[in-house]
């Protein structure tokens, strides 16, 4: 079996799909190489969205508590699993069907199984043993093939030793469980699972919890979180599992390892996602692998070959699904002018100043741009401002006063190089402390821009104050105030 494109994309992921279709949208003729049986790939089917689906009702239930301890008593909180994965399928359910209908629509043809090429214009496509294999010519491919759970090798096989996506079945509610990873998504799943009523220990080989987010925030998240997991053993590393009827009994070496082996009902590997690009016979198409499988590309995410181009997990960088989509939208692009001759389209680059990172856990931790922790590393001059959410109106009455917005500064000339916030709602508010960057707002902008009050929102602007001098929220600090001025504005 044959067919032709003008465009093939292998992978039908948040940034496969989306170079897909913004292709079908500058008149290519496409098709999605997809081995699963719905759109979205990792995020849509077994990761960002159903985690969040589960991580909302966590806050549900931390909230539920807040709010006995103000007056407001709902009762005893119940855990229905059959209906809570019922509701987080229906939620997938409907995004999938979504995409399903916008490619119908957009007439970019869909096809099932795994890709491989077999040259730099074709690629083999094949169900199970391969009796019905379907060969794609094309002139042009985006390699969109995502990434996998890591695995430690040496660990027995057993259904109560669950990945990131295994874990999105909810096996149960209460017992013993052990994460290993300290990362976003082990932390995600921590919340998750203790939201459930299970008691949660964490190891993690490194010496802290959340790598790449600054040290204060991971203490404030500790704090927030000390009643809900028992122990967090850092520096630490697994040296053994041994399985039985009655559970699994697990060895630790390292800083913080127990002298004893500690048992544990179930046990959730986070230790990180490895790339699938081994999977794809790049060699067959003159296409550079590196051994870890990443697929190196430039600004315009092509690739070595040059009608082949790579986007998302296989890149490098943040496995990020938005991160993905803007790349697919750059890659679809550069082919779409090179295809149609259109000069704008194809001078296309991924040229992001900052792509912000997000934990979504009770407390959310969100962070953008420079980090406190880099500047000191790279001995940069910086500002670092503070505003603690114990002096928000909303804040407080939210019962998230713990939480606090972070702003860093250039010393000269104060213009913001990077962001943090940790609290209720940081995910959707980093979008402000992004854009911001990528316009090269200065501390005036900030400062000046009107933001609603009583919001957690107007933290960002406020801690824009304390870097001009200009705050009235907080207690006066001598010798730190400037005077107001204006942000420098074109004429």
């Amino acid at each position: 079996m044959q067919m032709k494109c003008d465009l093939v994309v292998l992978g039908g992921g948040p940034g496969g799909y989306s170079a897909a279709f913004r292709a079908a949208d500058l008149g290519l003729d496409v098709a999605i190489v997809e081995a699963r049986d719905t759109l979205g790939g990792v995020c849509l089917n077994v990761g960002c969205i159903p985690s969040k689906t589960y991580l909302h009702q966590a806050a549900v239930i931390r909230e539920l508590e807040h709010s006995r301890s103000v007056g407001v008593n709902f009762g005893a909180v119940e855990i229905d699993l059959t209906a809570l994965r019922a509701h987080k399928d229906a939620i997938v359910g409907r995004l999938v069907g979504g995409l399903g209908t916008m490619a119908s629509a957009r007439k970019v043809r869909i096809v099932r199984g795994r890709g491989e090429f077999t040259g730099a214009n074709s690629v083999r496509v094949a169900h199970g043993d391969g009796a019905d294999a379907l060969t794609i010519d094309f002139a042009y491919a985006i390699v969109a093939v995502g990434s996998e759970p890591a695995r430690l090798n040496e660990l027995p096989d057993d259904s109560r030793i669950l990945d990131s996506t295994s874990a999105l079945d909810l096996p149960a509610s209460s017992g013993t469980m052990l994460i290993v990873g300290g990362g976003i998504i082990g932390l995600e799943m921590a919340t998750i699972y203790a939201a459930l009523g299970m008691t949660i220990d964490i190891v993690e080989l490194g010496d802290g919890l959340m790598p790449g987010a600054d040290r204060d925030l991971v203490t404030t998240w500790r704090k927030a979180n000390a009643r809900y997991v028992r122990d967090i053993m850092l520096e630490t590393r697994l040296s053994g599992v041994e399985v039985d009827n009655a559970g699994l009994s697990v060895s630790f070496e390292g800083k913080a390892a127990p002298d004893q082996p500690k048992r544990y009902d179930y046990m959730l590997m986070a230790i990180g996602r490895i790339p699938n690009g081994r999977g794809i016979a790049g060699d067959a198409a003159g296409l550079t692998v590196t051994p870890h499988g990443f697929v190196p590309v430039d600004v315009q995410m092509r690739s070595n070959v040059r009608n082949i181009f790579a986007i998302g997990d296989v890149v490098g960088g943040p496995m990020l699904a938005h991160k993905a989509v803007h790349e697919g939208h750059v890659a679809a692009e550069v082919i779409a002018g090179e295809h149609s001759k259109d000069a704008h389209l194809s001078t296309a680059a991924f040229d992001a100043r900052v792509i912000p990172s997000v934990a979504y856990t009770v407390p959310e931790v969100a962070w953008a741009g420079l980090t406190e922790t880099e500047a000191k590393l790279n001995g940069q001059a910086v500002d670092v401002v503070k505003f603690p959410w114990v002096a928000s109106g909303r804040a407080l009455a939210n019962g998230c006063e713990n939480g606090f917005t972070k702003l860093l500064f250039n010393k000269d000339t104060r213009v913001l190089l990077g962001g943090a916030l940790i609290g209720p709602s940081a995910g959707d508010m980093i979008g402000e402390i992004a854009h911001a960057i990528e316009m090269g707002s200065e501390a005036a902008d900030l400062a000046l821009t009107i933001h609603p009050h009583p919001t957690l929102g107007e933290t960002i602007g406020l801690g824009a104050e304390v870097a001009e001098g200009t705050c009235t929220d907080l207690p006066a600090a001598t010798g730190t105030h400037r005077a107001g001025r204006a942000p420098t504005r074109a004429a």
